[in-house]
């Protein structure tokens, strides 16, 4: 039994060694989880840190999106998005119609594409000429049947009633304001001529110098005058100035001389300047005329005055209008002549109508070298001809012979009368000079134009002088 108990007895000493060691393990311990908690919070305190300037960051962030504008869509992007898917399913639409017609045509697409469009083109095209004409006829109508407007009337108007004058003035004043308005709404223009008289070779030398203030008969708000000059009651010798195209107030500075006037027979007549607005396919319309009885100047010496021009009925209607093309080949010397129609003609049977027709004749020196006539058209005054009739004439011979156009009243019964005649070609003038010109400088086109017929009488003289 005392051997054991010595053995046990130094058993205590590693104990305490131990302990020891499991304390300095403690103190490391701590000291470890300690130094850990110290690295742990400075961790915090550096995300919370970083947090903070993230926070800071976002709030300026949030503070310049708000004060910077925004870009918003417009109401036309909106409707260009909106319009996009249309029109690509108007275009796929168009592009099955085409691909199905090619399909059943046999035409290529870019064929198919081609000839709708044409289509539509040439449907376009008639549309507008349609619209086109329609608009042209109502505004020829409206600006032939209406008289210009005087500018200076409107001005004066306009400051009468800037200047409002009282109710009695105005009552007062009535009378003489109608006669005004009256005067202003006739007014039509001006005309400056001369007269000289030569007594050693009884000759009346008459010079259309200028008209001013015409009024606007055309669409396009102009007219294009031409004067006539011939003297009353014979009417035999009638003069023509050119046509001025577009104007309101045209310079003539023509002289026409009246041969053969013994100043006692001079005394005896009135001179007339009739205005005319020339118009190619309807009838001419008279804008006014001044009349001058030469016994009441003193052709002793040179006169020279403006006068106003008086609105009067047509002097041309009085025998009528016809219209008829010409059309000439130089290189096959062929002259086609195609009558169209006439109006207006005279009254010649005792029912207030007559039988027309029209003869056609060509004549150099006098001599009628050939002639042709239309059909006749029954108790009518506005016949309808449409006949074309053709005359060889060589392209030397063209600028020597005459074309004479005449009217005529077909008589069963008795002779035959004509109602009126045009002479072109070498011995015309004025419009049929004219007409003639337009034919030679444009071959091989037909040239129409509506002439006014002249008495038979007074052409009858001027064939007489061709011979």
């Amino acid at each position: 039994m005392p051997p054991n108990t010595k053995a046990e007895e130094p058993a205590p000493a590693p104990a305490a060694e131990t302990t020891a060691e499991l304390e300095t393990a403690n103190q490391k311990v701590e000291e470890t989880t300690q130094h850990q908690h110290h690295k742990f919070r400075e961790l915090d305190q550096q995300e919370e840190a970083a947090a903070a300037a993230a926070a800071a960051e976002s709030q300026r962030i949030s503070q310049v999106e708000s004060t910077t504008p925004r870009p918003t869509t417009t109401e036309a992007e909106e409707a260009a998005t909106t319009s996009v898917p249309v029109i690509k399913k108007i275009e796929h639409a168009g592009e099955v119609v085409t691909e199905a017609i090619a399909e059943r045509t046999g035409l290529p697409t870019w064929g198919v594409v081609a000839i709708i469009i044409l289509v539509f083109l040439v449907v376009f095209g008639i549309i507008f000429f349609c619209v086109r004409r329609f608009l042209k006829k109502r505004r020829t109508k409206d600006g032939k049947g209406k008289k210009g407007v005087d500018m200076k009337s409107v001005q004066l108007l306009g400051s009468a009633y800037k200047e409002k004058p009282d109710m009695e003035e105005l009552t007062e004043n009535a009378e003489e304001g109608d006669e005004e308005d009256k005067q202003s709404e006739q007014k039509l223009g001006r005309l400056n001529f001369k007269l000289e008289y030569d007594f050693n070779s009884n000759s009346l030398a008459v010079t259309v110098i200028q008209a001013e203030e015409l009024p606007a008969l055309d669409m396009g708000g102009t007219s294009d005058p031409y004067v006539k000059v011939y003297l009353l009651p014979d009417k035999k010798k009638k003069f023509e100035t050119k046509v001025h195209r577009k104007t309101l107030s045209p310079v003539f500075n023509e002289t026409f001389t009246f041969k053969s006037l013994p100043y006692a027979d001079a005394m005896n007549k009135t001179l007339v300047f009739a205005i005319f607005d020339f118009d190619r396919f309807s009838k001419h319309d008279q804008i006014g005329e001044v009349k001058v009885p030469l016994c009441t100047i003193d052709l002793a010496q040179t006169i020279e005055e403006w006068r106003d021009l008086v609105s009067v009925e047509g002097e041309g209607g009085q025998l009528g209008d016809i219209c008829f093309s010409l059309r000439y080949v130089p290189t096959a010397g062929k002259l086609t002549v195609v009558i169209l129609e006439a109006k207006n003609l005279k009254k010649m049977d005792v029912g207030g109508l007559s039988d027309p027709y029209v003869k056609i004749a060509i004549m150099q020196n006098g001599k009628r070298l050939k002639k042709k006539k239309t059909s006749i058209k029954k108790c009518t005054l506005n016949p309808y001809y449409n006949e074309s009739f053709s005359f060889e004439v060589p392209f030397e011979q063209i600028q020597k012979i005459c074309l004479v156009v005449t009217v005529v009243d077909y008589d069963r019964i008795g002779t035959s009368e004509p109602i009126g005649r045009c002479i072109l070609g070498c011995m015309g003038t004025g419009t049929e000079l004219r007409h003639w010109s337009d034919m030679l400088a444009s071959p091989r086109r037909p040239i129409a134009q509506w002439h006014t017929l002249k008495d038979p009488e007074e052409t009858d003289e001027i064939l007489k002088n061709m011979k």
